[in-house]
């Protein structure tokens, strides 16, 4: 009998080495029940969709779920066609910090840069 060989799907968004240590220093400093951190697209802004990182307590059940070496990152579910083929990195320089997204599917973002549209 053989075996068909899975094979494994790759990850909707890809993290940066940059956006994974900043994944274990938040996972390092998390409150007591965290298990991870999560990425989600909450309506919001000028353009419609905004970028949301926060501490997640359980997963959903159709969270993307990637594991790094400092956590685990979850892509909430109803997100992931927005974020398909992204890159997210962590960027920090005098004045700002934060996560910064190359995303392939945003079509347009607010002058702030806050938000985005697909």
């Amino acid at each position: 009998m053989t075996t068909a060989a899975t094979r494994q799907r790759p990850a909707a968004l890809i993290l940066t080495p940059a956006a994974e240590r900043r994944i274990a220093d938040l996972m390092a400093k998390a409150p007591e029940g965290a298990v991870g951190v999560r990425l989600s697209t909450p309506r919001r802004g000028c353009s419609g969709l905004a970028y949301s990182v926060d501490y997640v307590t359980e997963a959903k059940p159709f969270d993307e779920k990637i594991e790094t070496p400092g956590g685990t990152f979850y892509v909430d579910g109803g997100s992931v066609l927005y974020l398909i083929g992204s890159t997210m990195d962590w960027q920090e320089d005098d004045f700002t910090a934060g996560f910064v997204f190359q995303n392939p599917n945003a079509k347009g973002s607010c002058g702030c840069g806050e938000s985005f549209t697909v």
